[in-house]
């Protein structure tokens, strides 16, 4: 259990892990964080981690909670989740690294998946990623809002939620390409 905060963090919460293997090191790696970003390695156990190896990598600006952290064809992938969870602007950006504890190179127009009133589609948010085996196929899971109804209830849409998966595709130059959510 993570039960402290990085030193000089005052704000958030330990909430949203996420564990990644990562296929070069051969290491796993823990993600947490409501308001920053920490990482540390997970000791062999999985349920601890290695104290010395803990850094805050907090994205500038936009970075609530939810990362999910994945590798593609050299490339570390950080996605994360801005505003709350009640927000109809709850929405996922990104960036890459080199590593898998940063530091982050953030692209200029990272929003990656986001609200489309024109499809009633609102509150597009904490996701995951997967991999279809064998190939260089990818899928985003998220939440939002539940269609048709959930924008009608306020702040409340936070809690009634959807769970969507829509295809994650990628430019040549390993830039993630906007999401369209689907109905």
């Amino acid at each position: 259990m993570i039960d402290f905060k990085p030193e000089g963090i005052n704000r958030g919460q330990e909430i949203d892990p996420d564990v990644f293997h990562d296929p070069v090191s051969g290491k796993d790696f823990l993600y947490w964080g409501n308001g920053y970003l920490a990482v540390a390695e997970l000791n062999k156990d999985m349920v601890s981690i290695k104290k010395e190896t803990l850094k805050v990598i907090t994205p500038p600006g936009t970075f609530r909670e939810a990362a999910e952290v994945f590798y593609r064809d050299g490339l570390y992938y950080f996605l994360w989740t801005e505003n709350d969870t009640r927000s109809e602007d709850y929405r996922v950006r990104y960036s890459t690294a080199d590593s898998p504890t940063g530091p982050l190179n953030i692209p200029q127009d990272n929003l990656i998946l986001a609200k489309r009133p024109d499809k009633g589609i609102y509150g597009t948010g904490h996701n995951a990623v997967l991999q279809l085996p064998g190939t260089d196929e990818w899928r985003i899971i998220y939440h939002r809002f539940s269609v048709p109804t959930g924008i009608g209830m306020g702040r409340a849409a936070g809690y009634h939620r959807e769970v969507c998966v829509d295809p994650l595709q990628f430019g040549e130059d390993g830039i993630i390409r906007k999401i369209e959510p689907t109905l």
